[in-house]
């Protein structure tokens, strides 16, 4: 609801806040790589909270550019609709690759520091679902049933109508049964089955597919998605040096990689050295994450799966007197006709297989 005037009031509907922040935060890039995949706004009074799904461009430092489009979104919700942006909520759930050029590595901005965050702002643990298909059943059902004997009052008290036979059908049912029949217990097992699942819906937060970001401004909270955390830790590992694939699982308290190495990398040093380097890639790919409680990294590493190591060529001299041996050939021209010709190509045939075993030709 705007500033009343003397002439009425105007307001403004969350469908139309959701597409005013939808089209404020594709602004915040000056590239236009920010992608909205969802939004929700919530309007009381002059008031308004705006939640975001986006997809930001890879690679880019995360909580610059998420900063920008909350001041973004918040600048321009109040622009047009005359609102107070209370807090806007940012999540990350995709990383698309930025585009090549000039204007893609430097944005104008530069990565701030995880303390650049104000003292009194402690961002929360997880982010609380809203629970909005449980809740939207759990309404219907109420509705409902108590609508319906609500009415079913109303007629019986108002128009002098009979009560309706359901509800006089079902006191003369729970009249005639008690607690100790198998159905009455069953149903009554059905009850406390639904209450504790509603129960521990309530005190759950939910959203186990989220981890929270430190913010640097009171107010706001950023979540970014699991999946997106796994992308930059498996794109921080196959940029490493002597990796050929890379498994990424990331948890709400660790992360685990698992490389594949070239074939040079067999030896034990070669393998310290490669996950040392993987090592710290990803942890440079989880500090510019700026999550608020920082994931355990286990990091492994292992030889390219199918790959054997080849043959030395020190082996090979060791068929060669089976070739140079005099006495093979000399049966073998005995069958032909002229004698004179055949111990000619004998000589010839020697130096040849010898050149050929001990020099590695072949």
């Amino acid at each position: 609801m705007t500033e009343p005037h003397p002439r009425g009031t105007a307001a403004v509907s969350e469908q139309a806040v959701r597409r005013i922040a939808g089209r404020a935060a594709t602004e915040a890039h000056p590239d236009g790589t920010v992608r909205t995949t969802g939004t929700a706004a919530t309007v009381r009074g002059r008031r308004t909270e705006i939640a975001l799904d986006v997809a930001l461009p890879y690679p880019e430092p995360l909580a610059p550019l998420v900063r920008r489009i909350q001041d973004r979104v918040t600048t321009r919700t109040a622009e047009l609709t005359g609102l107070d942006v209370s807090r806007v909520r940012v999540g990350v759930t995709t990383l698309t690759p930025a585009p090549s050029g000039p204007a893609a590595p430097g944005s104008g901005s530069a990565p701030v520091p995880a303390d650049a965050a104000p003292p009194g702002s402690r961002p929360p643990r997880r982010w609380w679902a809203q629970r909005r298909f449980p809740l939207g059943i759990l309404t219907l059902l109420a509705t409902v049933a108590f609508g319906s004997l609500a009415a079913d009052l109303v007629l019986v008290h108002t128009g002098h109508r009979p009560a309706a036979a359901w509800r006089t059908g079902t006191l003369h049912w729970l009249y005639g049964h008690g607690p100790g029949e198998p159905l009455v217990t069953a149903a009554g097992i059905c009850c406390a089955l639904l209450g504790a699942g509603l129960l521990l819906l309530a005190v759950t937060p939910g959203r186990r597919d989220l981890l929270t970001a430190s913010s640097p401004a009171p107010g706001t909270d950023i979540a970014i998605d699991r999946s997106a955390v796994a992308a930059l830790l498996h794109a921080a590992a196959t940029g490493t040096d002597g990796v050929t694939a890379a498994r990424t699982r990331v948890r709400r308290r660790r992360a685990t990689v698992r490389a594949d190495l070239t074939s040079g990398d067999v030896t034990s040093s070669d393998r310290t050295a490669a996950e040392r380097r993987i090592t710290q890639a990803a942890a440079s790919a989880l500090a510019e994450c700026g999550l608020r409680r920082p994931l355990r990294l286990r990091v492994t590493v292992r030889p390219r799966r199918g790959w054997t190591p080849a043959p030395a060529l020190s082996a090979a001299p060791a068929a060669s007197p089976v070739p140079v041996s005099g006495p093979a050939p000399a049966p073998s021209p005995a069958p032909v006709s002229s004698p004179a010709p055949s111990p000619a190509p004998a000589p010839a045939l020697a130096p040849s297989a010898t050149h050929a075993l001990a020099g590695g030709d072949l």
